[in-house]
């Protein structure tokens, strides 16, 4: 088998729920407003589910991305799908995707969590399971139902996360050069959700510390995959860093001596979707014909754990 060293987004896609949460709309549940949370965050709303589930959303925006590419659905080699909130222990969110989707039987399904890092790392389990298998492409998700596991009466973090989906159909390619970087400096007091029997299961964070997290952490990634790649910083045409807060991103950028004008941002309108956020950016951005070929696009996420992924790709 020929084994292709880099690799290819074939299509994207992205599903969020039909629920508009403004900031409007806490500061009637929680001591905030408006302007409060826009000043510090960047965010003016989010989606939050009502019937939907992170397997219909994660369904959804692979049905986007398939339908875009294409391909046919037996061609898909394998699904990783990465999420916080998965909705059962037991099956997997993968499981559930492959059998609504009617992907093959004999491929991987199966979910993983490295929190807002969950869609870079899936997208180098994805390539790493496609160098052995016979099949052409993989289906790569990050789904999150955070609104289930937030303290609404917690303004630091309830104002912070949303839900939605993003997903990728990716394949090997000796024409698109990929090279990825992802890291974790293991921590459970930062960013963390206590997993137990009581209903008290929510997110907890120590902002400032995700902050000097994110400030550090992200610039050193992508210096290392500009190296990694041999190029600079002002070879690359857009960043997409992890959706968390306006104020991380104008930081790596000035860290970066990058304008503004090439970091995508819209989480003025998802706020974090942790693992689903940039995939949905990628989705956008192709959306409206941000994406051209040839194009030299880093992504970059950073959540809990703590956890980092990055990753040079050509488009």
């Amino acid at each position: 088998m020929l084994v292709k060293d880099g690799l290819k987004i074939v299509a994207v896609g992205h599903c969020v729920p039909k629920k508009i949460v403004t900031n409007d709309d806490l500061s009637k549940i929680v001591d905030t407003n408006d302007e409060w949370i826009t000043t510090r965050t960047g965010i003016k709303k989010r989606h939050f589910v009502e019937d939907e589930t992170g397997c219909s959303l994660a369904i959804g925006a692979a049905r986007m991305a398939i339908e875009k590419s294409g391909i046919n659905v037996e061609d898909i080699g394998a699904c990783v799908v990465a999420t916080v909130k998965a909705d059962y222990l037991t099956p997997s969110n993968a499981c559930i995707v492959q059998k609504e989707l009617g992907l093959p039987q004999d491929i991987p399904c199966f979910d993983i969590n490295a929190a807002c890092s969950g869609f870079m790392y899936g997208m180098q389990i994805a390539r790493g399971l496609l160098m052995q298998s016979s099949r052409r492409y993989a289906l790569v998700i990050g789904t999150e139902t955070l609104s289930k596991i937030l303290d609404m009466t917690d303004r630091g973090s309830c104002i912070l996360f949303g839900d939605g989906s993003g997903a990728a159909i990716i394949e090997l390619s000796d024409e698109h050069r990929f090279f990825g970087d992802l890291g974790a400096k293991g921590d459970n007091e930062v960013l963390v959700c206590p997993n137990n029997s009581h209903e008290d299961r929510y997110v907890a964070m120590k902002g400032q510390d995700v902050f000097k997290f994110a400030v550090s952490t992200v610039p050193a990634s992508i210096n290392r995959l500009l190296e990694k790649a041999g190029v600079t910083a002002d070879d690359i045409d857009y960043f997409v860093c992890h959706q968390a807060n306006i104020r991380i991103i104008e930081s790596v950028a000035k860290k970066c001596k990058q304008p503004m004008e090439k970091f995508y941002v819209n989480l003025d309108e998802y706020g974090n979707t942790s693992s689903a956020s940039v995939g949905i950016a990628l989705s956008e951005m192709d959306e409206k014909g941000l994406l051209k070929p040839g194009m030299k696009i880093i992504c970059v996420g950073f959540g809990a754990g703590l956890t980092w992924g990055g990753a040079y790709i050509e488009w």
